[in-house]
């Protein structure tokens, strides 16, 4: 289950991209609480432990409690965090308000495991990853960290869909329409003729020349006696 983190927080009497521009410098970064029928409540955040939680990699599919916004801790969801384009700091969050059994959608990593049991990996198969995240319908209280995998026993031309995977109780995928492919083990990739005229063509040595050029340079240079 994922970690509940907790974040200080200060109201903000001023909203605007002047204001924020103001608390950007002073090491702060704006936020912002909705949800449960309330009115939004504009928040700020040390920006050294925003960068911390983000660290965790985890943070979006977290509970995060925000303390001091209110009377009590506030119980939230992480929606949406902006980035600087040039530095990469965060520059504003949106937090989600939440109860504390509230059906929540979250996107979960994908894990896989036991490669060294997969048949079809041992004989070259490349597994060809399509969801690296699933979004999941799960209980607030009950959030996965990740989904785990196993690979053991598939094949070359295996895919892995959402109904072969065992997800944790309680937990449903957010797409119900259709069983959606998350992975397949792809056959190795073998050159063809037409890629071998394409290297000809850039100048890419063949496979011969780089042998006979391999083997020339070990030759001893001739006796300039």
């Amino acid at each position: 289950m994922s970690d509940q983190l907790t974040l200080a927080a200060e109201t903000r009497d001023r909203v605007g991209k002047g204001a924020s521009r103001a608390l950007r410098r002073d090491g702060r970064v704006p936020a912002v609480i909705y949800g449960q029928n309330q009115e939004p409540t504009s928040i700020h955040l040390e920006a050294k432990a925003l960068t911390k939680a983000l660290a965790t990699g985890h943070f979006m599919n977290s509970v995060i409690m925000i303390e001091g916004a209110g009377s009590g801790a506030i119980r939230t969801l992480p929606k949406d965090v902006a980035f600087h384009p040039v530095s990469d700091r965060p520059i504003h969050v949106d937090f989600l308000r939440i109860g504390e059994h509230t059906a929540v959608t979250v996107s979960v990593p994908v894990v896989f495991t036991d490669e060294e049991e997969c048949p079809g990996i041992k004989a070259g198969g490349v597994l060809n990853v399509t969801r690296y995240e699933v979004e999941l319908v799960v209980d607030a209280s009950e959030i996965p960290t990740e989904i785990s995998i196993s690979l053991a026993g598939r094949q070359v031309g295996d895919s892995i869909h959402i109904s072969d995977v065992t997800l944790p109780g309680g937990a449903m995928p957010a797409i119900a329409d259709r069983d959606f492919a998350i992975a397949t083990i792809v056959p190795p990739t073998v050159p063809t003729a037409a890629d071998d005229a394409a290297d000809i063509e850039a100048g890419v040595p063949t496979l011969d020349e780089s042998l006979d050029a391999a083997a020339n340079s070990d030759e001893p240079e001739a006796d300039k006696g």
